[in-house]
């Protein structure tokens, strides 16, 4: 049997769905070849990678067809898309204008050297293009022979590029120079912070190193305030939901907590209702690391560990400004607790977060911290979980038949989405919340 000429690299990097790693390729020792007629076909070597061929095809909203070449011609093609990919990333990300107030480089002999300069691009180029994907953060991870860049889109973790162990050295300085953190230690954790402008865009940027194995780990969480604040109504909360939050909101003192893990929206849900609550006759003032967006006709404190400014150091100082309202970005510890529950005793509304998997979970964590029961139930108003969950794709979403749970429900019919260029190929874009509220009533508080 005569085989088909396999396509150059460069075409077969375009046919690569969005959340396919080359990685995985190269694992499971499947590459796409060509599409015609909404047909992907995929070369595989042996028929165990059958399932993976359909799986790619499929993120890619098409049907599959397999073609069986030698193992050693698919390596040989996955290792040309790595070059490739690399290369990539050095030119195009090259050719991407600098943005010019990335951060006050008070080290700038790092990057001097012509050797490291494009680094300088690079750094950008990844950054500017999380944006452009809706990323929340962007993870550097070293590994024994390449450095792989993920981004994390509408809660999931997407690869992105693999760069070669030449780069870690310099990408991982580079970063830690813009974050002001110290290059010379790679030995202990470290947190800093970027603040960048695109033309009218600020993005305020947390970074986390962590050393491991194989060199430091960069975590970034990027705050872009470009995104803008959501109102109550923006929420997504079904209408007697928000009913229920705004008559908890409208009490004159009390404890309201907000629960979840990273990155479920608790501070988007505090913004909102801080919107909701703002007007001249109050006087709000909020306790945030960071502080996320400005919000006008509120009193705003950075916390600076550094300076000493901590979350219980701060609030003692907000009870001596006269608020009507506090919010206090994370309870973390016991003071922070303490000092929120004896505010809203005494005639404060106190708006917080804490990190529980459901609302009513929030009564036994708050325990658990070292706050005696009576003081719970004589200062909890309600507690909302919530979660964010991904939105199917409304571009090229298809209805098929329910299963599992869904069908349990009497429903026969479901909504899925099979992948398009509006979605990158994962079936789903954006977000919406969902949410539990736990109202603590007289019967609960005795």
């Amino acid at each position: 049997m005569t085989l088909k000429p396999m396509p150059s690299p460069e075409e077969v990097l375009q046919l690569i769905p969005s959340g396919v790693s080359l990685d995985t390729l190269r694992d499971k020792g499947v590459v796409p070849l060509r599409i015609s007629g909404g047909v992907m076909s995929v070369a595989l070597s042996a028929l165990s990678a059958f399932t993976e061929a359909q799986l790619i095809a499929s993120k890619a909203g098409m049907s599959c067809d397999t073609e069986i070449y030698p193992a050693s011609d698919i390596q040989h093609l996955i290792r040309s898309l790595y070059d490739i990919k690399s290369g990539i990333v050095q030119d195009t990300l090259s050719s991407i204008e600098e943005v010019n107030d990335l951060s006050e480089l008070a080290r700038q002999e790092v990057m001097s050297d012509t050797v490291d300069a494009p680094v300088i691009r690079l750094v950008n180029g990844i950054i500017v293009e999380s944006l452009k994907e809706r990323a929340t953060d962007i993870h550097i991870e070293p590994y024994e022979d390449r450095v792989t860049v993920r981004y994390r889109v509408d809660g999931v973790l997407l690869d992105k590029y693999s760069l070669s162990k030449g780069h870690q050295a310099p990408v991982t300085s580079r970063i830690k120079v813009m974050a002001n953190l110290d290059i010379a230690e790679r030995f202990v954790p470290q947190d800093g912070r970027i603040g960048i402008s695109l033309g009218e865009r600020m993005v305020d940027i947390r970074v986390s190193s962590l050393p491991t194995q194989h060199g430091e780990r960069l975590v970034m969480r990027l705050l872009d305030k470009a995104r803008g604040l959501l109102s109550l109504e923006e929420l997504g909360m079904k209408p007697d939901e928000r009913k229920r939050l705004e008559e908890l909101i409208r009490r004159p003192n009390g404890m309201i907590l907000f629960t979840g893990p990273t990155g479920s929206g608790k501070s988007t849900s505090l913004y909102a209702i801080l919107q909701a609550l703002a007007r001249p006759q109050v006087n709000i003032i909020t306790v945030e690391d960071p502080i996320e967006y400005d919000l006008p006709g509120v009193g705003q404190v950075q916390v600076n560990d550094k300076a000493g400014l901590t979350f219980s150091s701060s609030l003692r100082s907000i009870l001596r400004q006269d608020p009507d309202i506090i919010m206090i970005g994370e309870m973390r510890d016991f003071d922070t607790a303490h000092i929120g529950i004896q505010s809203s005793l005494t005639g404060h509304l106190v708006l917080s977060t804490l990190h529980t998997n459901d609302s009513i979970s929030a009564v036994t964590r708050l325990i658990d911290m070292g706050i005696e029961p009576y003081l719970v139930s004589g200062s909890l108003l309600g507690v909302v979980a919530q979660r964010l969950v991904r939105r199917i794709c409304p571009h090229c979403r298809e209805e098929v038949p329910a299963s599992g749970v869904i069908l349990q429900h009497g429903i026969d019919m479901a909504w899925r989405g099979k992948g398009c260029e509006k979605c990158r190929g994962t079936g789903y874009i954006g977000r919406f919340g969902l949410y539990e509220q736990f109202d603590v009533t007289p019967e609960i508080q005795a």
